[in-house]
């Protein structure tokens, strides 16, 4: 399966797509943490379908509006970390949940009493397909705490949204940046 990439501007900085005919793998703001993590080696710039489809939803979602549809997505995780993502895919526009509630859900899924917040935590943190897989939505208990495209991005996307920010506190030291 050969995987293309496709490089764009945005109000937030640059833009990497990654993908394939079967979706997008990959959405990283340039210089994120695990930018372009899981891209083969191989991977050449091109044009594809979903990433007409992916620039006409990041438009969209600029432009202050919510997207009615999703590009094709080719999620390249693990099963675990994909059903975090899957539950953030349900997070609706301009609102939030937290660490701990996905944990809940998962844990609810799986059939167990406990599922640990901070393995959500990592999950969340690998999110190869940023902004459409929200992990900006999801938030400690009181802050916004980590994004691996940076704390300003993650506050700039909830307000973009017009997510309510008032109960939430901006960590200024420490590792939840």
């Amino acid at each position: 399966m050969e995987e293309y990439t496709c490089h764009l501007d945005s109000p937030l900085g640059g833009i990497t797509l990654a993908g394939s005919q079967q979706g997008l793998s990959g959405l990283w703001f340039d210089g994120q943490k695990y930018f372009c993590a899981g891209l083969s080696d191989r991977s050449r710039p091109g044009e594809l379908t979903v990433f007409q489809e992916t620039i006409r939803w990041l438009r969209i979602y600029f432009g202050g509006k919510n997207p009615d549809f999703t590009p094709r997505l080719a999620m390249k995780t693990t099963p675990f970390r994909r059903s975090v993502w899957n539950i953030m895919l349900t997070i609706p526009y301009g609102q939030t949940m937290t660490y701990g509630r996905i944990a809940e859900i998962i844990a609810a899924q799986q059939g167990i009493s406990h599922m640990s917040a901070q393995a959500v935590g990592n999950a969340v943190a690998h999110n190869a397909i940023s902004i459409i897989i929200p992990c900006h939505r999801v938030v400690g208990n009181g802050s916004l705490t980590g994004y691996a495209g940076g704390l300003n991005r993650k506050t700039e996307l909830l307000k973009l949204e017009q997510a309510d920010l008032s109960a939430f506190f901006v960590p200024e030291k420490g590792t939840a940046l």
